[in-house]
């Protein structure tokens, strides 16, 4: 009896990923905005994985866009271009405010940020 060679159909193409943030004010004012500094840490290189951002903000009011484009709508999925990137919080109350990024991956990882600021009214 003969056996045939198996293909390897053990390829890898689902690599989890780390979120790091650089450190932000812990304090912001109504009007004041914040860059928030990420970068998405690929544990394997997979060229067709596409990472994606949703937020929600449930203390306070303000606005969290990606450079100077519109600011983004709360739990809606936007495509992220890069793996290095500088989102900005704007302050549009004079309270605590707290929200919560989401970063995923087109293989349904996930990683969650929170991020909480003082009034400094």
């Amino acid at each position: 009896m003969g056996t045939s060679p198996k293909g390897n159909s053990d390829i890898q193409n689902d690599f989890p990923f780390e979120v790091n943030v650089m450190p932000v004010p812990k304090d912001v004012a109504n009007g004041q905005t914040v860059e928030i500094r990420i970068a998405i840490q690929r544990t394997g290189n997979y060229s067709n994985t596409q990472y994606f951002l949703r937020y929600f903000q449930f203390d306070g009011q303000g606005t969290l866009r990606y450079y100077d484009e519109q600011p983004y709508l709360p739990n809606d999925l936007y495509p992220l271009p890069t793996e290095q990137f500088r989102l900005y919080y704007t302050s549009t109350s004079a309270v605590s405010q707290s929200f919560d990024v989401w970063i995923s991956d087109s293989f349904g990882n996930e990683k969650q940020i929170s991020f909480q600021f003082n009034s400094a009214d």
